[in-house]
């Protein structure tokens, strides 16, 4: 079964990484079967967003808990903060879909999700008008994997099943 979920697990554990809550990841517990590609895609997703808060909030001197002060502290913990809202329905939908529709598809719109939260987070913390493209992009393909784990869903329930 590990050959048909690899994937999908690379996609949570870059998504988990971009969020920033595995700050102790180390390149020697990656598997050896991944991609080339995640391993470049790890590095730069290694707790972009978590590190920013923390630079933010070392440039403008606002010590936690507070979450208000410079307008580019709070737009960067605003960025991060949203990001982190929607990571549980990604990764839930990511799975459901690939499990159960098409793993080489929902790797694919997976991939891009990341990316377009990557240039939310990017894009907001320069000015709050800079997130609408990215946030659109990346509700869209919330939408997508809704409707590929849907259909994977009732393709599942709707096939006739053997009993053994």
């Amino acid at each position: 079964m590990r050959d048909q979920i690899d994937q999908l697990a690379t996609i949570t554990v870059l998504g988990v990484l971009e969020q920033g809550k595995c700050p102790l990841y180390s390149a020697r517990f990656a598997k050896q079967t991944l991609l080339d590609c995640y391993h470049s895609c790890v590095v730069l997703f290694l707790a972009y967003f978590a590190l920013q808060v923390i630079y933010a909030r070392r440039k403008y001197k606002i010590s936690p808990p507070e979450t208000t002060g410079h307008p580019e502290f709070e737009r960067i913990f605003r960025a991060q903060a949203n990001c982190s809202e929607y990571f549980p329905i990604f990764i839930s939908l990511l799975w459901i879909a690939g499990i159960f529709f098409r793993q080489d598809v929902t790797v694919a719109c997976g991939l891009l999700y990341l990316y377009t939260r990557l240039k939310y987070f990017q894009g907001y913390t320069v000015a709050a008008q800079g997130r609408l493209g990215p946030m659109y992009a990346s509700a869209l393909l919330l939408w997508l994997l809704l409707g590929l784990a849907i259909a994977g869903l009732l393709a599942h329930f709707l096939q006739p099943h053997s009993s053994t």
